[in-house]
């Protein structure tokens, strides 16, 4: 299956060490929402909980300590 999200998830996952596989697993802790992959920070984002999860050598932290709350104009972008 290689639809164009799929193909977007799998060349943005390669480029920083995410399993592409894995993106399509995650889901934020605290709202089980789908979480979007921010290339140029190189984190996890949350919509419905406004917080951006860290990839760490590839390596999601989804610890919602370890996340960092996103600002108004990061939030409407």
């Amino acid at each position: 299956m290689s639809d164009d999200k799929t193909t977007r998830s799998e060349s943005a996952a390669e480029k920083h060490g995410v399993d592409p596989k894995l993106l399509e697993m995650l889901a934020c802790p605290l709202t089980k929402t789908p979480l979007a992959w921010n290339a140029a920070s190189g984190e996890l984002i949350s919509r419905a909980a406004r917080l951006a999860y860290p990839v760490r050598d590839g390596v999601p932290i989804m610890l919602p300590s370890e996340a960092r709350t996103l600002d108004d104009d990061e939030f409407s972008r």
